[in-house]
């Protein structure tokens, strides 16, 4: 997986592209944990995205409740797939999707 960030004031946007699960799902807590202080509005891009596994979901999860705690996070350009996921998951219900 691929992570692309772009900073504009408080605003950060993360684009991922391939695989979110298992192996790569670190990655993007890491990257999360280093990029969110100060910052307002996170918006992940996931229009090339694949492939998301439960192990992403908590990823998503955890960077959710961090951003319940200083601003917001939307999610765009989800693709049918990981909608579907995130309906079956109930995480529909509790992401703010675009």
């Amino acid at each position: 997986m691929n992570i692309n960030k772009t900073l504009d004031g408080s605003k950060l946007t993360l684009s991922l592209a391939g695989r979110l699960d298992s192996n790569t799902a670190p990655l993007l807590e890491t990257e999360l944990k280093a990029s969110l202080e100060d910052i307002t509005e996170l918006v992940m891009d996931f229009a090339e995205l694949v492939y998301l596994s439960s192990a992403g979901l908590r990823v998503i999860l955890t960077g959710q409740k961090q951003m319940n705690k200083q601003g917001k996070m939307v999610l765009v350009n989800v693709n049918e797939t990981v909608m579907e996921i995130f309906q079956v998951t109930g995480f529909a219900e509790i992401l703010t999707i675009e």
